[in-house]
């Protein structure tokens, strides 16, 4: 497993081959290691934008050299980028425009109303249903005796 992960990174098919072991096996075992929880550098929010800094201006490849060399993904990299942008958009960016507001307060009550109007229904099927099971059963049983 220490093959596949960082520094390392190496082709899962190559492992594989080398040791024996199908590509899927190793691929589940990588993604469970990957989803426990690091024991490695504790990444603080500092140390995250420091590293979407650094890394911006790079390309793909010179990324993901970085990303070994300090035991990060870049998968993980592009989570931090995106959390720094959402976190420095201007509230105005973030709010809705009362346009959109009035328009999803609507659809919000169109949507009640549908839901109200096939809650009816399904308790009158429901009903139903059961008054059919009543009937059915009083007529069965006349018949027997």
């Amino acid at each position: 497993m220490a093959r596949l992960l960082p520094p390392e990174s190496a082709a899962i098919d190559v492992i594989a081959r080398e040791i024996g072991i199908g590509a899927g096996t190793l691929e589940r075992w990588r993604e469970d290691v990957r989803s426990r929880p690091t024991r490695g550098r504790a990444w603080t929010a500092g140390s995250r934008l420091e590293a979407v800094v650094t890394t911006a201006a790079m390309n793909e490849a010179d990324k993901s050299a970085w990303c070994r060399s300090h035991g990060a993904y870049p998968e993980a990299l592009a989570k931090w980028r995106a959390s720094a942008t959402t976190a420095l958009a201007a509230p105005e960016e973030l709010r809705a425009s009362p346009q959109a507001t009035r328009q999803d307060r609507k659809r919000i009550k169109e949507l009640e109303r549908e839901l109200l109007r096939k809650d009816r229904a399904l308790a009158e099927t429901a009903a139903l249903l059961v008054l059919s099971k009543k009937v059915q059963a009083i007529f069965n049983m006349g018949e027997g005796e």
